[in-house]
């Protein structure tokens, strides 16, 4: 729509990236979303007051007068008696408001409209925005007009659902089993999930998602949104009594944590909305959001080996090296040195927080390490866990007032560490000092940065206030001047593993940590559950050794290699002395992904909604239609004997593929007593038959797991690419 001059237009409507927002802007108070979802074109001023006035519903018994509206800003000054998006309070005065919209600016895919309430001396602007890939966005900045602090307690964005949405999905989860979904329905009332563990954490939920009863990846209206914030933060899903239903996504501010003085504002991080008719075409706007940044990596992913679950602290030259020339062999492209490196760090009870190269364990420092990994052609990376500290270390000795606390009190502890206050400037100049320093005096191309512990009474003892969302600022601070000063510096978040997933960390980060977890059984899961958000590109995906570091489970080499294939590559795994056929095995399994990777890091990904539970179908389908590769992996023994068909989605229709098993990447996967007939015949089926009626489904062992890879013949002629 282009621009518009009028102080107050009366509708706005966005249409970008096959997503159409429709605004009313005469609702009382702020402007009300009358429709969030599928396109509908250009409408009429006509059909827009249409619409408008087709949404206001009846004034019933019981009801007050004026039935209250779910606006962008829902308020009980007009009524609203649902869940409030603001909340505070105003030193001296009150706590009541009621902010009236202003003026209102439409300018290409974009809403911005002011409100104000002037005898409560505040003032809002909240901007709505869609991105290319049709990610609703949404954050408000609230401005204190009056001559007295004003106390924030909470400030969300709240998105519409249609009536159809009648499920909630989220995710909770624990360390090495992390962003697990579950399901309830969404009924009258609130369904709320707050994390405040000062990070995400492993129990968070990365998505709030409503939609039609039994949605599924490729059927069913589904939205869900999104709070891109590291800290605190809170989702809702909720239905009124009188008919609303709506998503809210927001931070989670502790008392006391944002006051706004006078003349001063307060903006909220964006919350992101996504919808789509089954969970794929709604994550896909999500990846192709992502991958439209300017910082999203570009270059080919560097297949990294990861030395903790192959050395965990001992740090040998010799034994490193070994390893190091093992890893060149097999064709990893990037060497990692995790934990164990720095003064005083022999196990996890010390030296967290004294980030010098410990010369007991490196006499000459750290580069006769990263000369040899240098040599063999692959970068270095070094671990750091920057914002936490070991009571055991020179840093807590000596600045004890750089740590969170309470004075009188600290913390009850986690991992034997405490948490630094990045908000601290002098805890803040040491940690990027150290950092830069040894940043400048090493070839460090990738810093895997941890955070282990859930922060407790984080509290900043110079004031007493609560300090995460200041620290959570800090961190993104730092972040931000170690890439401006190493340019070429590539950053994973790692916490507890997947603890710190979030799209706030990702503005500063090239890849998230998936899980400490690396059982390919768990990491089915897992890895489905955050791709909802994450493009395979970003997620880390490491092959372990034959016995899980987590689980104790033991599988094949062919079967975790297949399960981690589409990610972020990698090893975790002490291969130094493997024999000559894992060694040839594992070489494939590199040289197979380098191959693909560009369609896995490019390409659109999808599920199949299968009728039985023990099978798992998922894949990669090339933006181009050109060609795709499906995993099937057989979780548990299905109750029938073979399993049946499975269908292969997100093909081009009218396109028709060669269907062919993956070769020669082999292992003992199947107790079928006849060959599989279409594995040996040339199949050819378009997109349309292989989604519809599909293919038989292999004979496989239980944790088991095949490649399926599909490469288009013809193409319709007729169908833009």
């Amino acid at each position: 729509m282009s621009s518009s001059t009028s102080l107050f237009p009366a509708y706005a409507q966005l249409h970008r990236g096959g997503t159409s927002v429709i605004v009313d802007l005469t609702t009382v108070g702020t402007p009300t979303i009358i429709h969030w979802g599928a396109p509908t074109g250009v409408l009429s001023t006509t059909e827009l007051e249409s619409l408008a006035v087709a949404a206001r519903p009846q004034r019933v018994s019981g009801g007050i007068d004026l039935p209250a509206r779910l606006t962008l800003l829902p308020q009980e000054a007009f009524g609203w008696q649902g869940s409030p998006a603001l909340t505070g309070q105003r030193s001296r005065s009150g706590w009541l408001f009621a902010l009236t919209t202003t003026a209102a600016l439409v300018e290409d895919s974009s809403l911005t409209f002011t409100a104000e309430d002037v005898s409560g001396e505040l003032a809002l602007v909240t901007e709505l925005s869609l991105t290319a890939a049709g990610v609703l966005k949404q954050r408000h900045t609230l401005t204190n007009t009056g001559s007295t602090e004003y106390q924030l307690q909470q400030l969300t964005a709240a998105f519409p659902l249609p009536a159809s949405a009648t499920t909630v999905q989220d995710s909770t989860g624990r360390h090495l089993k992390e962003r697990t979904a579950q399901r309830r329905p969404l009924t009258v009332g609130a369904h709320v999930r707050e994390s405040r563990r000062g990070r995400p954490g492993a129990d968070a939920s990365l998505l709030m998602l409503a939609g039609s009863e039994n949605f599924g990846y490729r059927s069913g209206l589904v939205h869900g949104v999104h709070s891109a914030w590291s800290g605190n933060h809170r989702l809702t899903a909720e239905r009124t009594i009188t008919s609303d239903n709506f998503l809210t996504a927001g931070e989670l501010l502790l008392p006391g944590e944002v006051v706004v003085a006078p003349g001063e504002s307060h903006t909220t991080a964006w919350a992101l909305g996504s919808w789509g008719y089954g969970l794929d075409e709604l994550s896909a706007r999500f990846h192709d959001d992502l991958r439209a940044r300017p910082q999203h990596p570009s270059r080919p992913r560097p297949v990294t080996l990861n030395t903790w679950e192959a050395v965990y602290f001992n740090h040998d030259l010799a034994t490193l090296k070994n390893l190091a020339d093992k890893a060149a062999t097999v064709g990893v492209e990037r060497f990692v040195l995790d934990d164990g490196w720095f003064l005083g760090r022999r196990d996890d009870t010390a030296g967290l927080g004294d980030w010098f190269v410990d010369p007991a364990v490196w006499a000459e420092g750290l580069s006769p390490i990263i000369d040899h990994v240098r040599g063999l052609g692959m970068e270095f990376g070094l671990w750091f866990e920057p914002e936490m500290v070991n009571p055991d270390s020179e840093l807590a000795r000596n600045h004890p007032d750089w740590i969170l606390h309470t004075p009188g009190r600290w913390p009850v502890s986690a991992r034997q560490q405490q948490v630094l206050n990045l908000a601290h400037p002098d805890c803040f100049d040491y940690l990027l000092t150290r950092l830069d320093v040894l940043l400048g005096e090493y070839p460090i191309s990738y810093i895997k940065w941890d955070h282990n512990r859930d922060l407790l009474e984080a509290s900043d003892p110079r004031s007493g206030n609560a300090a995460v969302r200041d620290s959570t600022l800090a961190l993104y601070r730092l972040l931000a001047e170690l890439k401006s000063r190493h340019p070429e510096l590539e950053i994973e978040s790692c916490a507890s593993g997947g603890a710190r997933v979030d799209l706030g960390i990702l503005d500063y980060t090239d890849r998230i940590w998936t899980s400490d977890c690396i059982d390919p059984i768990e990491r089915l899961d897992n890895q489905a559950n955050t791709s909802l958000l994450v493009p395979y590109e970003l997620m880390g995906a490491h092959i372990g050794g034959p016995s899980s570091h987590s689980t104790r489970r033991q599988h094949s080499l062919g079967f975790m290699a297949r399960t981690a294939i589409f990610g972020h590559f990698g090893i975790e795994w002490n291969i130094a002395d493997i024999s000559e056929e894992q060694t040839s095995e594992l070489t494939q399994w590199v040289s197979f992904h380098k191959e693909h990777r560009e369609l896995f890091h490019t390409g659109r990904s999808v599920h199949a909604d299968l009728p039985d539970p023990a099978l798992d179908v998922r894949g990669v389908v090339a933006s181009d239609g050109e060609r795709a590769i499906f995993a099937l992996t057989q979780r548990t023994a299905s109750t029938t004997y073979p399993s049946g068909r499975i269908t292969l989605p997100g093909l081009a229709a009218t396109d028709r593929y060669r269907v062919t098993l993956s070769h020669p990447l082999d292992d003992t996967l199947s107790n079928g007593q006849s060959p599989l007939a279409w594995a040996s015949h040339e199949t050819i089926l378009s997109g349309q038959l292989l989604d519809s009626i599909g293919i038989q489904s292999p004979v496989l062992f239980p944790e088991q797991s095949v490649l399926i890879v599909l490469t288009r013949v013809d193409a319709d002629p007729t169908r833009a690419i």
